[in-house]
């Protein structure tokens, strides 16, 4: 029988509406202003006492929660507004210390039963909602500080090759490097072989108590080069970082000399994503000094899991965590935490060749972090907040090197599986090439304005409205038919849009608007090719198959082309390009689906299996 679906057909569509009601549902319920707070570290949990000692602290500033909660070892505490959001960060960062991140969010409201389903809601990019927006500062003097630490050691490795008798090799207090000899041949020879190999070294000699010296000092392009490659490298490291998050349409971009801006819209953990991307996670091997060694300098660190157990290990350093290729984390055979190392090429020879002539002895591998704390101090009688930069540096593993390591191993001794799947991510994404310093962290609103995106949004209602009515009064019941359909299309799109964790920007609300333009773009084209068969003479059941069946080809090449070009966009653009393209292919899917099998089934529910006399189009 004509315009008759089966039963399970109408019973799938009748499904997959109500899936796309149930995931879209979420977007009704809008998120809360949040202060998460998690540790800096395994050992730092937050608990209910914590909890309680900022409610009491807040309470006493005039800031009013609306909820204090307590989530797995890290706390949410929910506000009315912005305003109070941003006084709360400050007070609870003063109540807290160092020990824990504090960091501004969105917490959801969504009921538990629909979280349970797996429903959330849609992101808002930053020029709808805002965002978490972070100011770092990069540490470009520590940047060229860590080239001449590698310096030191390829100079060493460098005259002991060439069995030339050197007494130090150190920094100076005004940032240059100084090698010592017992004679001045030994030096001149010296000299001329750091000038054939490093012609960024700037070379000088001194003769001091009768000790002769080389002074190594870096060119200007070279401290520009160094500086400049440390930005760009932590631009990079910075943006696998965030990939690694699964942060969707973030913004990381230079700014300035020394300066980097990341922008996480829809973010669904500030805290962590504060703390994995402003750590400097890099590691340094070292090996442990032996008692019989003599002229090999030495430095003493603390265990990171184990407080007041040190070791002494010799300042050389072998590798540091820039000669990671990939890392994973994984468990050993007593199921204790680690992470599984494989170097590049030259950090592979590096550690064969080291590791060769260290058989039985311990290696020590160091994690490194850059530190600041925030000094308060009048100046003038003017109270003024500076940051100090620290490095702090401590042993998370000292085993017994069994036999020649090349360039996969492994890192033990890490206190928790937290703990080694961060370190893994940090190492995977790459390590900074210099410190990071969090400069500024703020939760920015829309950059077009509130009332530009109110006028926005009204003029989309508006357009919709126009739409519809015009719909009804050219297509009768058909238009009513296409406009529900039109209406469930945008549903689904939501629906789609919020299982894909995507993140909708106004260029976003632009594809929605094309795509509700091309919906009713393709019932117009069936309604008129049915229109137009029944000018023809041809019965009513006959006209509507014959509409639906032959504007189908005209519709799906309409669509495919569209949803190339859409496909090219997101493949060839970045940033409010790919939301727009992203919101415009899933448009399109969801258009033709509710355009030709929706429309057609309400067809089918009012006019199928019926003698039509005449028919109201």
């Amino acid at each position: 029988m004509l315009n008759r679906y089966p039963l399970w057909k109408n019973l799938l569509i009748l499904l997959l509406l109500a899936l796309g009601l149930l995931y879209a549902a979420p977007n009704l319920y809008p998120d809360d202003y949040a202060i998460q707070l998690s540790g800096t570290r395994e050992v730092y949990q937050v608990d209910e006492p914590l909890l309680q000692r900022i409610s009491t602290e807040l309470e006493r500033e005039g800031i009013s929660a609306k909820d204090v909660e307590l989530q797995d070892g890290s706390g949410l505490v929910r506000f009315a507004d912005g305003e109070s959001q941003l006084r709360a960060k400050a007070v609870i960062a003063k109540v807290v210390g160092e020990q824990y991140v504090v960091a501004m969010n969105l917490a959801p409201t969504t009921p538990d039963w629909l979280r349970a389903l797996g429903a959330g809601p849609m992101k808002l990019g930053l020029d709808l909602r805002g965002g978490v927006h972070f100011l770092l500062e990069v540490d470009t003097v520590q940047a060229v500080a860590q080239r001449l630490d590698v310096y030191v050691s390829e100079i060493k490795t460098k005259l002991r090759q060439e069995k030339l008798r050197y007494r130090l090799v150190d920094h100076r207090a005004d940032g240059s490097l100084e090698v010592k000899f017992a004679d001045e041949a030994m030096r001149d020879e010296a000299r001329s072989l750091l000038r054939k190999d490093y012609p960024e070294f700037l070379l000088s000699d001194e003769t001091v108590d009768g000790a002769f010296f080389v002074v190594i000092n870096l060119t200007e392009q070279t401290v520009r080069d160094i500086e400049d490659y440390a930005v760009k490298q932590n631009l990079t490291t910075l943006r696998n970082r965030v990939n690694e998050l699964g942060v969707a349409e973030p913004l990381v971009q230079r700014q300035g000399r020394n300066r980097i801006v990341v922008q996480l819209p829809g973010v669904q953990d500030a805290a962590a994503a504060k703390r994995i991307i402003g750590k400097t996670a890099n590691l340094e091997f070292r090996l442990e000094a032996s008692p019989q060694a003599t002229g090999v300098t030495t430095e003493t660190y603390e265990f990171r899991s184990q407080p007041g157990r040190d070791a002494t290990i010799e300042r050389d350093i072998i590798i540091t965590g820039s000669s990671v290729a990939n890392a994973q984390a994984a468990f050993d055979e007593n199921g204790q935490p680690q992470v599984s190392i494989t170097l590049d090429a030259k950090g592979g020879q590096m550690m064969g060749r080291v590791t060769r002539n260290a058989i039985q002895r311990r290696m020590a591998v160091l994690f490194v972090e850059y530190k600041s704390r925030t000094l308060t101090e009048t100046v003038d009688g003017v109270l003024e907040e500076r940051r100090i930069p620290y490095v702090e540096k401590k042993i998370i593993s000292l085993a017994t090197i069994q036999s020649v390591l090349g360039s996969q191993f492994r890192i033990t001794g890490l206190d928790s599986a937290t703990e080694s799947s961060e370190l893994a991510l940090l190492l995977r994404a790459g390590a900074l090439a210099a410190p990071i310093y969090f400069v500024e962290e703020r939760s920015i609103g829309p950059s077009l304005g509130a009332e530009n995106i109110a006028l926005g949004v009204m003029s989309v209602k508006i357009g919709l409205a126009l739409v519809l009515v015009f719909m009804v009064l050219y297509y009768r019941v058909f238009g009513i038919l296409a406009n529900i359909a039109l209406s469930l299309n945008l549903v689904l799109l939501v629906a789609v849009m919020s299982l894909m964790s995507a993140t909708l920007t106004l260029p976003g609300i632009a594809g929605i608007v094309l795509t509700v333009g091309m919906a009713v773009d393709a019932n117009v084209l069936i309604f008129s090719r049915i229109r137009e068969e029944l000018n023809n003479g041809v019965p009513g059941q006959s006209a509507i198959n014959a509409g639906f069946s032959r504007a189908f080809t005209t519709i799906l090449d309409a669509n495919v082309t569209t949803l190339i070009a859409a496909l090219i966009l997101f493949a060839m653009g970045t940033g409010p390009v790919k939301g727009f393209a992203v919101t415009l292919s899933v448009g399109i899917v969801t258009s033709m689906f509710t355009a030709i099998v929706v429309t057609r089934a309400l067809v089918n529910l009012t006019y199928g299996g019926r003698k039509l006399n005449r028919l109201a189009l």
